[in-house]
């Protein structure tokens, strides 16, 4: 059985085939541009390492599924024979609000939901629709499954997802936290405890997705019981371009300031704060900052250290939602690949009992313990896998239809 899994975003479509039955990839790529004459693909067939870039006109998401599902059977470097080899299609999709906490097969009303919360995840949303819209179009007779990004998180308790605010907020309009990164949190919370050895119900555990985007989540029993995003992937600790929580009055002090729209300032929110707009501008990439805060940058090194402390009191406020922490884990791009960031966070808890080995530290992009042995807390790397999750997901749905 073969899954076809997923990620549209709203100019982008990045995808993986893989084989459930070895876990295995056998194709992957993106496509960028699409609505552009200059859209491309980049594709990558796993079992030669060969990677492909093919520049092809594609002005929406269905010609840009057609000419991928092209590539998967193209007799030049084709993985499959036939099309109907793929069992199913498995979408990433954002948002479900308070509607949907578990993942399900794509129907009519799986899409009026991203309708109804596409003003909490104006970017993805949309896009997840022009997906699933263009599959129907595309391959109609395959099932089709969406795993929610908010979904893991519907199991957190009700003192900790709603806002001080009225109350009525939260039943006119579902104000309070859904956060984000769930699939992710998941994978590498099991995965973890595979590693270890233990059942996951035994473990607390807080899993640290650093990348562009970043969150912190408290598993507990095997289930998300808090974590760092909001409302929406704006909140909790600070990220690239995003600013993570704020006083809510910086935010009407600056618009009265500037004399700024609501779209003004949640753009300068989303896109031009975090640690580029700390660090003034210099880079989104941790590596550039970091780099120049080793030459003596003095605003990259601030960016940083705001960065590493937050994030530290984010990982401390998930030991006080279980009562203690057994296991750290870090993954995405700056947890999988950022030995700095690590040291710096896990300094910042050694009154906890963690420790790191910093020779272990070392590594990059690889599956390791990085505690030391005396350290009372574990700490782990391990790299994400949302794709192989959402596979999964996608064939637990099938089946049971």
């Amino acid at each position: 059985m073969k899954v076809l899994v997923l990620n549209c975003g709203s100019s982008s479509l990045k995808y993986q085939l893989i084989n459930m039955e070895t876990d295995e990839v056998m194709a992957s790529g993106k496509y960028e541009r699409i609505g552009e004459k200059e859209a491309f693909l980049t594709h990558k067939v796993e079992s030669i390492g060969k990677k492909i870039k093919i520049e092809n006109p594609a002005y929406n998401h269905t010609e840009a599924i057609e000419f991928t599902l092209e590539q998967l059977v193209n007799p030049e470097y084709k993985v499959i024979d036939s099309l109907d080899e793929i069992t199913a299609i498995g979408h990433r999709l954002v948002h479900g609000g308070e509607k949907i906490a578990e993942s399900v097969k794509i129907d009519d009303n799986v899409i009026e939901v991203l309708k109804e919360y596409t003003d909490l995840a104006p970017l993805h949303n949309p896009a997840c629709i022009l997906g699933i819209e263009a599959c129907k179009k595309v391959m109609p007779n395959k099932p089709m499954v969406g795993v929610f990004d908010t979904a893991f998180h519907q199991t957190i308790s009700k003192e900790r997802y709603i806002y001080p605010i009225p109350y009525e907020y939260y039943k006119k309009y579902g104000i309070r936290k859904y956060g984000a990164h769930g699939t992710s949190h998941e994978y590498v919370a099991n995965r973890v405890a595979e590693i270890i050895g233990k059942d996951i119900k035994d473990l607390k555990i807080v899993n640290c997705h650093l990348g562009q985007g970043a969150s912190v989540c408290a598993i507990q029993n095997g289930k998300s019981v808090e974590t760092s995003m909001g409302l929406t992937p704006l909140g909790g600790i600070p990220m690239g371009t995003r600013s993570g929580d704020l006083d809510p009055s910086v935010v009407t002090y600056i618009m009265k300031k500037e004399n700024l729209t609501p779209q003004e300032i949640e753009d300068i929110l989303n896109k031009k704060s975090g640690v580029y707009g700390m660090s003034k501008g210099l880079s989104v990439d941790f590596r550039d900052i970091e780099n120049e805060a080793l030459a003596g940058g003095t605003h990259a090194q601030l960016a940083l250290d705001v960065y590493h402390y937050l994030t530290a009191s984010y990982v401390a406020k998930c030991a006080v939602a279980m009562g203690g922490i057994d296991v750290i884990t870090f993954t995405a791009g700056v947890g999988e690949k950022g030995p700095i960031s690590r040291k710096a966070i896990c300094e910042q808890l050694e009154f906890f009992g963690v420790k790191i080995d910093d020779e272990k530290n070392k590594i990059r992009g690889e599956e390791v313990e990085i505690s030391s042995e005396d350290s009372r807390v574990k700490v782990y790397v391990v790299p994400t896998n949302e794709e192989l999750m959402i596979a999964r997901e996608t064939m637990n749905i099938v089946n049971k239809n």
